[in-house]
C-alpha cells in the first residue's frame, strides 16, 4: 500500500458506502472481499495515530480490492507453494503474533497519571537550578586579555570589542553573546568563573581554558525553566511504556530455555 494511503486509514469504517452484499466490499472472480480487511487496516492506522481526510476512503477501498485481484493472480500461478513464499509467510506470522504480544502486555500494563507525575517530579528536581546569559571574549594569549580588560574598564563597549577581537566564531560575531545556560554546559573552568560573577559584573582576571583565555560579563541570571506536566505528561507516559516493554521482553527471554548465546552474554 503506498504512503498516502496508509496514512488515509483512519477513518470509521461505518462512513463506507458499502454494497448489497453486506460484510463484504466486494466479489472478485466469485471470492468475496470481506469488510473486515479494510477495518483491520483503519485499526493498524490508528494504532499509529495516524490520519486521512474522507475523501481518501475510496482510494482505500480500491486498495483492498486490488490486493484480492493481486492475491489470486499469485495463487491462480501457484507462488503460495515456493520455499522463499513459506520462509516469508513464517517471518509475518511471528511478527504478527509479537505484535499481538506486546500490544496485549500494553493494554494490561497501562501507565498511570500517577506514574508519569513521580517520573516528572524527580526530573524536574533535577533540572531545576540557576541559568546565566552570559557574553564573552576568547583571544589566544594571556596579553591580549589583559589589554581588553583594560579597554573595558576605560569605557570600550563589551559587544563591539567581542566583534573585533573574539575567536569564537560562535559568539564572536554577536558580540560575545553566549545565551541562557547552567554553568556545567562549559567546561569547568568557565563554568566556575561565570558562576562567580553578579548580574553586571565582568571577570577581573582573564580565564584559561583549553581554547584559550577568556573575558566573561554576566548580563543576567533566572530560574532555569521547566514545562509544565500537561505539557509533557504523553510523552513521559510513552517513555515509561516503552521501558515497561523492555521490560517484558527481557524477562522472556531470561525464562526462556535455549542453547542460543545473546550478543553480549
Amino acid at each position: 500500500m503506498n504512503k498516502s494511503l496508509l496514512a488515509a486509514l483512519t477513518v470509521a469504517a461505518a462512513s463506507l458506502a458499502v454494497p448489497a452484499y453486506a460484510q463484504n466490499i466486494a466479489i472478485v472472480n466469485g471470492k468475496p472481499v470481506p469488510k473486515s480487511r479494510l477495518d483491520l487496516l483503519i485499526q493498524q492506522a490508528e494504532r499509529g495515530g495516524q490520519k486521512v481526510p474522507q475523501e481518501m476512503m475510496g482510494r482505500a477501498r480500491d486498495e483492498v480490492v486490488m490486493r484480492e485481484i493481486f492475491a489470486q493472480e499469485a495463487e491462480r500461478r501457484g507462488l503460495q507453494g515456493t520455499p522463499d513464499y513459506q520462509a516469508k509467510l513464517a517471518l509475518a506470522r511471528q511478527s504478527i503474533l509479537i505484535g499481538e504480544l506486546i500490544e496485549d502486555y500494553r493494554k494490561k500494563n497501562p501507565v498511570s497519571d500517577a506514574d508519569a507525575k513521580a517520573e516528572y517530579d524527580k526530573f524536574k528536581a533535577q533540572a531545576t537550578g540557576t541559568e546565566y546569559k552570559a557574553r564573552h571574549i576568547l583571544v589566544e594569549k594571556e596579553d591580549e586579555a589583559k589589554a581588553l580588560i583594560a579597554q573595558i574598564k576605560g569605557g570600550a563597549k563589551f559587544d563591539e570589542l567581542a566583534k573585533k577581537n573574539s575567536k569564537d566564531p560562535g559568539s564572536g560575531a554577536n558580540g560575545g553573546d553566549l545565551d541562557w545556560a547552567k554553568p556545567d554546559a562549559y567546561v569547568p573552568e568557565f563554568g566556575k568563573a561565570m558562576a562567580g560573577l553578579k548580574k553586571g559584573e565582568m571577570t577581573e582576571t582573564p580565564v584559561k581554558t583549553q581554547f584559550g583565555f577568556h573575558i566573561i560579563q554576566l548580563d543576567d541570571t533566572r530560574d532555569a525553566p521547566f514545562p509544565g506536566f500537561d505539557e509533557v505528561k504523553g510523552q513521559i507516559k510513552q517513555r515509561l511504556e516503552q521501558g515497561k516493554i523492555q521490560e517484558f521482553q527481557d524477562s522472556l527471554r531470561k525464562a526462556a530455555k535455549t542453547d542460543y548465546k545473546f550478543g553480549g552474554q
